[in-house]
């Protein structure tokens, strides 16, 4: 299990997204944690559940204004408006919370630039360091255990926890304010404090393989995302294959996934959706790469966006996928503002792959199923689809 201090889990609400035509934030943290519900691989679940109560915009709204009239809380109250709809999506954030998802959607965070995972045993592992950032300056290296986070022992808690502590979200800590950790290398154990800074992130990599063809993996669809996709499409070998690995990758903005299949789609339609009721539709840009040899790389940690990606690659025949079924997020959130500044996200509608298929619940089955040494497989795959 892993996670970054790059999206942190809100402290106060359930899992959920942001911002408007965003069918994809569930955060990089908890998807990649496990700590969301379904993450678990096993036979293919069945369609989710429909929410006993659907909340809806107009009843949140309202619980907040009655709140704002009694002297109460009107986050607190929409909170408990959500919470009976059943849906797990829905969310509430405060206004402090919702400019954090806004600003790392746009690849920006508050943090030290620490990636952790907890081990079998509970302990907390540091798992990569962000070159430039301060966890980096202060010489702390993958492989060292995080044993506490200002004082307080993390052995044993969700990562999600651990990032929002590094990220000092219980008391909003903006960029310079101190966070102290304690760590451990081999029998070395000290304490050392780090100030937390503003930092960048790419979410695309590229790299060629040994045999030429190109890796683009692309963690999550911030801004700017899809562009980076097509420059590195445009500048792959022409006589090699692609292969785009969408593991691990928890969503982010659906206009930057769709951006990222116009560079290997003609045109044409990517998905469609419902927002309460009314049939909407997202299509490619023409001009994009329909010949070059293409594989999709995913895992049960490919969420929402990038299965609309994925399922709109596989239905129209552009990309062979490999990997493990993909997490079986298909539902669209939309923001309503409350009263205090506070955003609901709530579920209106779910989006379809081209052929018409839910991928809500049920996930992306994909066309080579690989859970071991799956890059090989698709290296394999690759090769023979350039024969």
């Amino acid at each position: 299990m892993s996670g970054r201090d790059l999206f942190c889990q809100p402290r106060r609400t359930r899992r959920g997204t942001a911002l408007t035509l965003v069918f994809a934030s569930v955060l990089v943290t908890g998807a990649a944690t496990g700590s969301l519900p379904g993450t678990e691989r096993g036979p293919a679940p069945g369609p989710s559940r429909t929410p006993t109560t659907a909340a809806r915009p107009d009843d949140v709204r309202a619980a907040a204004a009655r709140a704002v009239a009694e002297g109460a809380s009107p986050l607190e109250a929409a909170e408990r408006a959500v919470s009976r709809s059943g849906d797990r999506w829905d969310a509430v954030y405060s206004p402090g919370e919702y400019e954090e998802f806004e600003e790392a959607l746009d690849g920006a965070y508050t943090g030290v630039g620490l990636s952790a995972r907890r081990e079998r045993a509970g302990r907390i592992e540091v798992t990569e360091v962000a070159a430039g950032s301060p966890a980096a300056d202060a010489g702390i290296r993958a492989g060292d255990r995080l044993r506490s986070i200002d004082g307080r022992p993390v052995d044993g808690r969700p990562v999600t926890e651990v990032v929002s502590l590094l990220r000092g979200d219980a008391t909003d800590a903006p960029a310079g304010t101190p966070v102290r950790l304690g760590l451990e290398r081999g029998t070395r154990a000290w304490s050392l404090t780090l100030r937390r800074a503003r930092l960048s992130t790419d979410s695309v990599t590229v790299r060629t393989l040994p045999d030429g063809d190109t890796l683009i993996g692309i963690g999550a669809f911030t801004k700017g995302s899809g562009d980076t996709v097509r420059d590195a499409v445009r500048r792959a070998p022409r006589d090699n294959g692609i292969i785009l690995d969408l593991r691990g990758n928890s969503g982010g903005l659906v206009t930057e996934a769709v951006t990222t299949a116009s560079a290997f789609l003609d045109g044409g339609l990517v998905a469609t959706y419902d927002v309460d009721g009314e049939q909407r539709a997202l299509h490619a840009e023409p001009g994009g790469d329909t010949a070059r040899p293409l594989v999709t790389l995913v895992d049960g940690g490919t969420m929402s966006a990038a299965e609309l990606l994925t399922g709109a690659l596989q239905d129209r025949g552009r990309a062979v996928v490999v990997g493990s079924r993909t997490f079986g997020k298909g539902s669209v959130q939309m923001p309503s503002r409350l009263p205090d500044g506070s955003v609901a996200e709530l579920t209106v509608g779910h989006y379809r792959t081209p052929s018409g298929r839910g991928v809500d619940g049920r996930g992306i089955t994909p066309d080579l199923e690989a859970d071991q040494d799956a890059l090989r497989h698709a290296e394999t795959v690759l090769e023979g689809l350039g024969d």
